[in-house]
């Protein structure tokens, strides 16, 4: 039988252990919700890649949470409600992500957010998502973007075209909430500043023929097409120039594919113009464009950048929470994106670690520019155009 002085012995040891002992490093569960099929597949490689790119770097400078690592887990949303809801759901419920990168689509989101991630406490951050809708969701500070809403993309469209001199369009948008959210915003904007509407017109994706939808769309030699580049957005673009009714084509993000120019001659579309979120002008953009090109990415590929700002947020949210739990990231996700702090760059991970453990506030400077989220979780952005030369999109600059 041991004594009481041995007793006292063990406990005084297994104490001192406790004390040496390094904490247990704690690896991380985080999603991406992905539309890897569906109407913006082509789209969206890129975009999965930006966000693994982020969390590459974190792995590689230390980890996570004292050492751990970050474990990727992927669900495909489609670009639809009802899938994302699915994926999200298991995202959540089964893999027990602490935080998601995604979706793409705004409905996605939003589905996905509705039916899981709001219920399980989740936070949500959105590389592409630009539907006003997302402003307005009752999401309990739980989903964000790091893209501009389509209420500055709506804008800056309209604005490009009476810049040169462009009076009158035809619209047809997707029927759901980007392609309706978009088309309302440019036509307010379009008309507000002299232009006129001659048609505006829903459809609906997946369609093998838009002729019918094209036909009432004659009353002006300018098209403008709010749909996607792997979906109803290519087909109707073929369409259209097969007609012969159209002289100029507009569209927005979504168009801006390579998926669009398959099997159109190029000629006839030369000149094609789009609009899309745009990289920022800064520090954090150069650096992130060498990361992105060391690690053979295409560092202006649509919302690549944007997808890594959100993945490397969820990381610093994260190691701000000081957890795996879902609880207070939310919070720990503001202090991290806003003002004061000191500024951190992409890649600089080990740095940020250091002044989060030393109790110093942070402000992360991301790639797609500042990142101070507002009450809704929107962000300030910047507008650029693109145009078709040589059978290929090449971004022009910024819309002013």
């Amino acid at each position: 039988m041991l004594n009481l002085k041995t007793l006292l012995t063990m406990a005084v040891a297994a104490t001192t252990l406790s004390i040496a002992a390094p904490a247990l490093a704690e690896d991380v569960k985080l999603g991406i919700l992905a539309d890897l099929t569906g109407p913006i597949e082509s789209l969206a490689p890129p975009i999965v890649a930006g966000a693994q790119l982020a969390w590459d770097e974190v792995n590689a400078q230390g980890g996570i949470l004292g050492g751990g690592k970050i474990v990727p887990v992927v669900g495909d949303s489609a670009c639809d409600a009802t899938a994302a809801s699915a994926a999200a759901d298991k995202l959540v419920n089964t893999d027990q992500v602490t935080g998601i990168m995604g979706a793409f689509c705004t409905g996605a989101t939003i589905g996905g957010a509705n039916s899981a991630a709001i219920p399980g406490g989740v936070v949500m951050i959105s590389p592409a998502a630009s539907a006003p809708a997302l402003t307005t969701l009752a999401d309990n500070d739980l989903v964000y973007r790091t893209t501009p809403a389509d209420s500055l993309q709506g804008v800056k469209m309209a604005d490009l075209l009476l810049a040169r001199g462009v009076k009158d369009v035809a619209v047809t948008y997707v029927n759901n909430d980007y392609g309706k959210g978009l088309a309302d915003v440019f036509a307010a904007t379009f008309t507000a500043g002299g232009g006129t509407i001659a048609a505006n017109i829903a459809h609906e994706d997946g369609k093998a023929d838009y002729r019918a939808e094209l036909g009432n769309l004659v009353g002006s030699q300018n098209l403008v097409i709010l749909a996607y580049a792997s979906g109803s957005g290519a087909t109707l673009l073929r369409q259209a120039v097969e007609s012969g009714n159209f002289t100029t084509y507009v569209g927005g993000d979504g168009m801006v594919g390579d998926d669009l120019l398959t099997g159109i001659d190029a000629a006839a579309v030369e000149g094609l113009t789009a609009t899309r979120a745009g990289a920022y002008a800064g520090d954090s953009a150069t650096i992130y464009a060498k990361l992105a090109t060391d690690a053979g990415q295409d560092p202006t590929a649509t919302y690549a950048p944007q997808a890594y700002d959100a993945a490397f947020l969820l990381a610093l949210a994260v190691e701000k929470n000081g957890s795996a739990k879902r609880e207070g990231l939310s919070a720990a996700l503001r202090d991290v994106a806003s003002a004061p702090g000191e500024k951190i760059l992409p890649g600089e991970w080990t740095k940020a670690v250091e002044l989060i453990k030393a109790g110093t506030d942070i402000d992360y400077e991301g790639a797609g520019g500042p990142l101070d989220f507002d009450a809704a979780g929107d962000v300030p952005g910047t507008i650029v155009y693109l145009e078709v030369e040589g059978g290929k999109f090449v971004e022009k600059g910024a819309i002013e």
